[in-house]
Order: C-alpha cells, then sequence, then structure tokens
C-alpha cells in the first residue's frame, strides 16, 4: 500500500492518500477544498489515479473537495450513507466493505461527533475522523452530536482492536501526527483508563467551546459535497482558498 498523510493548516486537518499498488487506483480520506491542487500533485507524483474521495463525516471546519476533484479527475464521491447526500456516487454503510484496487476499508459508524460519523479500518490503521483525536475527541454540541452515543462508540468499537493499531485522527492542533490504541485507552484524560460514561458526560457539558466560526458556511457547503458559498465573508476566505503553503504530515 502507498501511504501519505497530508495537512492542512488553516483548519488543522490530516487528509489521508491510500494507493493501491497493483492497479494504482487511490482515495483520499477527508481531502479539503484548500489544499485540491497539493492533493492532486501528490496522487501525480505517485503514479496514482484517483479513485474516490472519502469523508467521515459532514464537516464543520472546512469545507470538502470532493466535488471539485470530481470534476478534475472524474473520481467518484463515497460518503456515508446515513446523510443520504444526493451528491455522493456511494454510500458508506457498515459492514459492507469498501474496495479501492487490492485495499479494503471496513467501515465503523460511530455516531457521536456526529450522528453519521464514521470510522474506516484498513489493515491495522485506523481513520477515526473526529470520533478520536490523540488525548482528546471531537465536541459533541451540534449536528446531533451525543456524548452517551460518542462514549459508546470509542469503547465498544474502537477500543475493542488490538492494541497495537495505529490511530490516524483527523485533526491535531499540536503538530501530533500518529497514536495507537493502546496509548488512548491508557491516557485519554476523556475516554481512556477508566472513565465511566457519567464522567465523560460531565466533561463534555463542561467544555464551554466558542461556536465554531465556520460552521454556517461549511455544512450546508458539504452537504453539496464541497461547495463554497459565494458570499463568504472576507474574513473567512482562506477557508476556501487555495493555500500556498500547506504542509506535508
Amino acid at each position: 500500500m502507498i501511504f501519505r498523510q497530508l495537512f492542512e493548516p488553516v483548519s488543522s486537518t490530516y487528509t489521508y492518500l491510500l494507493g493501491c499498488e497493483a492497479t494504482g487506483k487511490a482515495v483520499l480520506i477527508d481531502p479539503v477544498i484548500a489544499t485540491l491542487d497539493r492533493d492532486l500533485r501528490e496522487v501525480s507524483s505517485l503514479g496514482l489515479t484517483l479513485a474516490y474521495s472519502l469523508d467521515t463525516h459532514i464537516h464543520a471546519d472546512h469545507i470538502t473537495a470532493a466535488l471539485e476533484l470530481k470534476k478534475r479527475v472524474g473520481s467518484k464521491i463515497a460518503a456515508p450513507a446515513f446523510d443520504n447526500l444526493p451528491c455522493a456516487d456511494i454510500g458508506i454503510e457498515e459492514g459492507r466493505p469498501f474496495s479501492v484496487g487490492s485495499l479494503t476499508i471496513a467501515p465503523l459508524h460511530t455516531p457521536g461527533h456526529t450522528d453519521g460519523h464514521f470510522a474506516y479500518l484498513l489493515g491495522d490503521r485506523l481513520f477515526t475522523g473526529d470520533a478520536l483525536l490523540i488525548d482528546g475527541c471531537g465536541r459533541t454540541d451540534f449536528q446531533n452530536g451525543d456524548a452517551k452515543s460518542l462514549y459508546k462508540s470509542v469503547r465498544e468499537k474502537l477500543f475493542i482492536l488490538p492494541d497495537d493499531y495505529l490511530v490516524y485522527p483527523a485533526h491535531d492542533y499540536q503538530d501530533r501526527r500518529v497514536t495507537t490504541i493502546a496509548q488512548e485507552k491508557k491516557r485519554n484524560p476523556r475516554l481512556g483508563m477508566d472513565k465511566t460514561l457519567e464522567e465523560f458526560m460531565v466533561i463534555m457539558a463542561d467544555l464551554n467551546l466558542p461556536y465554531p466560526k465556520f460552521i454556517d458556511h461549511a455544512v450546508p457547503g458539504n452537504k453539496q459535497c464541497g461547495v463554497c458559498p459565494t458570499d463568504l465573508p472576507e474574513h473567512l476566505a482562506h477557508y476556501c482558498e487555495q493555500i500556498a503553503q500547506s504542509p506535508q504530515g
């Protein structure tokens, strides 16, 4: 397998490029519209053909590149069937493997951050979206989020995986790139160790996080598989503009 972890600095989003060496087909997990050109250059430089984009959920902090990738190179849009997006070509469901060439991805429905959130398992690599972050987790106070559901998703679907499985989150804000199931079970301050559901719900209720500044634009745009609004305020324009420098993770 060909693997690249790519970083978008405005929303601190990780995009994952997975390529099948046998067929040359590739998928981008959680691509960001601001790094569209960078990602396509990476695909091309590796001699791959982008077959799919694959989002973990309807994002609130950036615009997905799914639709623009389809326009540019003809890649199909894969997204959770739960969200019933008319623009998606393939609806992802738990229990139905998703294949990219010889790569077989197992979708795991992990609601809590959003009700339609999915994680994706490929071999010993787990792409957790916002459900499980390094020493943290996604917030649960919008898009039908629910702390009880997130606790159940992580503890009953993710933490049952082997300890040495690698965890690749959708975001990190401290330049960390990967963790393991064992590490998160041992030291995640919200969900690890012997944290009870009641303790977790109190933690999430007491976060007092500010209202996401891009959510009112991102969610409608992502329900259309990645449409930037034409009336985007100037101070938010960088969420949709192509970024000159976007480091590779």
